[in-house]
């Protein structure tokens, strides 16, 4: 949709993801976006070297280079788009002196904050989490969740807390909204200006709702916490995808302004007509 940004595209060295980096630009420009950024997955710190799943996140020796590759695309197309450069960062509890180390090895435009390890594993793994879902329960899994999210907003760290409902996504859900638990985290972010992403990506999963959903996306627009614009691409053509919606939804919402980033300072703009 035009005038709308991107601020969630992986890149080939996150292992899941595919396609030429410039295609991602073309794409983008193709579809009349404002902005768009490059966000690929942060090397699995958190983890033993022997446990880092190449097909998860960049391997530590590939920052560098994603880093210049971003860059150099900020050049060739600074006449036609802005091209920011950021990191989707993994929040594992008891690591942030890592984070920070890692957060400090580039000029970010933009950080997003992720939570995806809870309690010891992976919340999000198809082949592993419908068996902790039904062994762990669905409620102290998603509790934990939120828990960290909140943790991870109140770090200072991120401009902007990704796919915000994210246990959701192979469709596992507790029996009633955990209330309390969401609004921990909605507080959370409102009180350290973080943003939240309104992402098409989990229209694309299982679930096949955006995240977050209408009822959470509608809570943070009522505590004014900001939003941005996001598709998760992991290949150039999801690059925009699913904007129609995304629009949709983020009116019915209530939004009227998004964020974008500049080397980490907001940018307030208003949804386009």
């Amino acid at each position: 949709m035009r005038g709308l940004p991107d601020y969630h595209v992986h890149t080939r060295r996150c292992g899941h993801a595919g396609g030429a980096s410039e295609d991602f630009v073309r794409r983008a420009l193709a579809l009349g976006l404002c902005e768009m950024a490059f966000t690929d997955h942060i090397p699995l710190y958190f983890l033993p070297l022997e446990r880092r799943d190449p097909k998860l996140a960049m391997k530590e020796e590939e920052l560098d280079d994603y880093v210049a590759e971003v860059e150099a695309l900020r050049r060739e197309f600074a006449a036609e788009i802005p091209v920011r450069l950021g990191l989707e960062a993994d929040y594992a509890e008891g690591h942030e002196e890592a984070l920070s180390r890692w957060l400090a090895r580039a000029d970010w435009d933009v950080v997003l904050g992720s939570v995806h390890w809870v309690a010891g594993g992976w919340i999000d793994d198809p082949a592993t989490s419908p068996a902790r879902f039904k062994a762990e329960g669905v409620e102290v899994l998603y509790r934990d969740y939120y828990r960290l999210l909140a943790q991870a907003a109140r770090t200072g760290f991120f401009d902007v807390l990704t796919h915000f409902d994210l246990p959701k996504k192979h469709g596992h859900r507790p029996g009633s909204p955990l209330e309390d638990a969401e609004a921990a985290a909605l507080a959370a972010a409102r009180e350290s200006g973080c943003a939240i992403e309104i992402s098409s990506a989990g229209l694309r999963k299982p679930v096949a709702e955006l995240y977050p959903e209408p009822r959470l996306l509608a809570r943070a627009v009522s505590l004014g916490i900001p939003v941005t614009f996001s598709s998760d691409a992991h290949a150039p053509a999801e690059v925009g995808w699913g904007y129609a919606r995304t629009l949709a939804a983020a009116r019915e919402a209530g939004v009227r302004e998004f964020v974008t980033f500049d080397r980490r300072r907001k940018r307030f703009r208003p949804l386009p007509a």
